[in-house]
């Protein structure tokens, strides 16, 4: 499903992103990439939705050797990748259906659609009662449940999760963690890139460390390290 061979991403001023990683994800894992601070989680997970470039090496998405990737085939690759970030960069002057709808209207979804997969993924993330609300109407925990509401509009295989709990309490961040595991249990693979030591340690999964750009342990069953 995901396939990283040898990959290293150099930043201006030769800063490592990532060095000479190579990892592969099969299909249905949850996997949690975790370490310090500018250790390279949030550059895997940028080379994984191709928002970076690599150096050298191999990116392969399923069949898709992504290395390369045209700018013009980027928006068909992330159609087949669900993204969540920290910031829940919603669209305050749109409700909750109105903001997950809009992720379907830019790809040029018709409204048939869009009318039938809205209600479809609010009800998933447990929003559908609030779906007229707008966003400083909700608690963070509900703002980052419309964004990742936003992020299955196209039934992604995959779903990467860059520190979605970052600004949420404990309460919530254990709320959204259920989610994606519930995601999980659907056949989405999952890559959550976090810095929670408690989060990583519950959850029982594969846990790959990174350190300085490089990965030092892979365990299938792990713990948070560092």
């Amino acid at each position: 499903m995901i396939t990283f061979a040898n990959v290293t991403k150099l930043y201006p001023k030769e800063v490592v992103g990532v060095q000479d990683v190579s990892l592969s994800i099969e299909p249905g894992e949850f996997v949690s990439i975790v370490g310090q601070s500018g250790c390279g989680k949030t550059t895997i997970a940028k080379l994984i939705i191709a928002e970076e470039r690599l150096t050298k090496g191999r990116v392969i998405i399923g069949d898709w050797d992504i290395t390369n990737v045209s700018q013009r085939d980027v928006p068909i690759l992330r159609r087949q990748i669900g993204v969540v970030f920290q910031d829940f960069k919603l669209l305050a002057r749109k409700t909750v259906f109105e903001n997950v709808a809009f992720a379907l209207e830019v790809s040029g979804a018709p409204n048939d659609q869009i009318t039938t997969v809205v209600p479809q993924v609010l009800k998933i993330v447990g929003l559908e009662t609030k779906h007229d609300r707008f966003p400083n109407q909700l608690s963070g925990g509900e703002q980052q449940r419309v964004v990742i509401a936003r992020s299955l509009v196209h039934r992604p295989k995959i779903l990467v999760a860059d520190e979605p709990t970052g600004n949420l309490d404990s309460i919530n961040a254990q709320e959204i963690i259920d989610l994606l595991k519930r995601i999980n249990s659907f056949g989405t693979t999952v890559v959550l890139v976090t810095h929670n030591r408690d989060i990583v340690n519950t959850l029982r999964k594969r846990v790959i460390t990174l350190d300085h750009g490089r990965v030092i342990s892979d365990q299938r069953s792990g713990k948070y390290l560092l």
